[in-house]
């Protein structure tokens, strides 16, 4: 085995990703509930007791759902910034005040390397609208992964992390006609819309078409509205820009979501 990409799920009602090489496998947010998480790893032929870390890229509830509890089933280390774990922990508080302990938390920086097992992990700030959040690359044998959802726009920092991945698991959240007219107060619609909100099929072709390396084998479609867009409209919308650059037979386009666990990608 090789590294392999498994997105368990993937919208605004909770998130959990997770990269594997034959003896490391790395769980990249905890948005679903444990027993999810666990029901979907087994459909996959995965033993969530085989896991060697998780990572958070934010404190937003989709993201963290199930961490308390997965941390103290599995007492594996839980990877976060050090702003991201405070935000977290306060909104965690009981009714006493009491804020939840974790175990075995290893804090990181965004831009500073660090290693999990065989997988080398980068951080990359993200522009969103939480605490510290992250983006991540993934490298192990040879393949580099690239995961960047919850992000307002694509700076340049960001495209240059994402250059050179094998696979690449990008947001492609709302169409923004969609939502536009959609039901959301006018709040969250600039909220989502913002350059700290979330990316829009319109952006992500925008960077396909005109600032992409075309390198993936395959590019998974990620955090898509249920509200605000429609997994064919996000599709084909990343293919037209794709094929503009000559990617569409190259990439293979696939779509990750909210209910079901996508079935790795095997490099």
């Amino acid at each position: 085995m090789g590294v392999s990409v498994s997105t368990l799920a993937s919208g605004s009602r909770g998130n959990c990703a997770m990269v594997a090489t034959a003896r490391t496998r790395i769980l990249v947010d905890a948005g679903i509930s444990c027993r999810e998480t666990f029901k979907r790893m087994k459909a996959l032929g995965e033993d969530p007791h085989s896991l060697s870390a998780i990572l958070i890229t934010h404190e937003h509830s989709d993201h963290v759902y199930g961490l308390a509890t997965l941390a103290k089933k599995l007492r594996i280390p839980i990877f976060m910034t050090g702003a991201t774990h405070q935000a977290w922990a306060r909104a965690m508080k009981d009714e006493n005040g009491e804020q939840p302990q974790l175990e075995k938390l290893e804090k990181f920086e965004s831009g500073h390397s660090f290693q999990v097992g065989d997988i080398a992990v980068k951080p990359f700030t993200i522009p969103h609208d939480a605490a510290d959040p992250v983006g991540f690359t993934f490298r192990a044998d040879g393949i580099k992964v690239g995961v960047a959802t919850d992000l307002g726009y694509l700076p340049v920092s960001v495209r240059d992390h994402l250059r050179g991945c094998d696979v690449l698991v990008m947001e492609s959240n709302h169409d923004l006609e969609m939502l536009r007219g959609g039901p959301y107060p006018w709040s969250v619609k600039q909220r989502v819309m913002s350059r700290v909100g979330h990316l829009s099929n319109d952006a992500l072709a925008d960077f396909f078409a005109n600032d992409y390396d075309n390198s993936a084998a395959f590019v998974v479609l990620a955090h898509l509205s249920e509200q605000n867009n429609h997994p064919e409209i996000a599709r084909r919308e990343a293919e037209k820009a794709l094929a503009s650059r000559g990617g569409l037979f190259h990439n293979r386009v696939l779509l990750a979501a909210q209910s079901e666990a996508l079935e790795p990608i095997r490099l």
